[in-house]
């Protein structure tokens, strides 16, 4: 399949994911980490460690910041509310699905194919003078720096790594190439919209 459709499909599935509640996002989200485990161990531990904090963030920031009924009755002042800790486990929920996406994407994903398919996706905004091939080559770097390993691998106890950024993608050269579209690139995405725009009319 085309890079760029692959891609698309990701960016349509990461829209949905923000649709998703209750149990539907819980299957959602068991059966992507469960994917991504399989699929690119490496990269999803490693993208799943580095989100803990920001998880931690949502726990006390919804748990603790919504109204609602306490969950020690005793202690209503001090007491995490039900309600927000619905919020907090639906937004960690989409938080944790989209890394497990992104840990996939990056792990079965050559460099060559995820910026050649950022390049697709960008390059009908030439028209409008924005560099498509920067935008893309950016993107791409931005993504291997947030599963590069350091040599350091608790970058908690060194976070001025996060201030410097590689200049490229670990030395790897990227070559942008135009594949090919066949018919099953243009009508998957095409059928997958359809099912959309209907499922919000319903």
């Amino acid at each position: 399949m085309h890079a760029g459709s692959i891609l698309f499909l990701w960016a349509t599935a990461a829209l949905f994911v923000q649709q998703a509640e209750g149990w539907s996002l819980v299957a959602l989200t068991a059966v992507s980490l469960i994917v991504a485990l399989v699929c690119a161990r490496a990269q999803c531990v490693r993208l799943l460690a580095r989100i803990c904090v920001l998880l931690l963030a949502i726990l006390v920031l919804f748990a603790w910041c919504t109204p609602g009924e306490a969950v020690f009755m005793d202690w209503p002042r001090t007491s995490p509310s039900w309600e927000g800790l619905l919020l907090a486990f639906t937004h960690g929920s989409r938080l944790v699905a989209l890394v497990c996406w992104v840990a996939v994407l990056i792990g079965r994903m050559s460099a060559n194919r995820l910026v050649n398919g950022l390049y697709a996706l960008f390059r009908p905004c030439r028209v409008f003078g924005l560099p498509a091939e920067r935008i893309a080559l950016r993107l791409h770097l931005v993504l291997r720096h947030a599963s590069a390993a350091r040599d350091d691998e608790r970058p908690w106890q060194n976070w001025k790594v996060w201030l410097y950024p590689p200049s490229a993608a670990d030395g790897e050269a990227v070559q942008l190439m135009h594949e090919q579209l066949g018919f099953r690139d243009i009508a998957l995405p095409v059928m997958v919209c359809i099912l959309l725009v209907l499922w919000r009319l319903r």
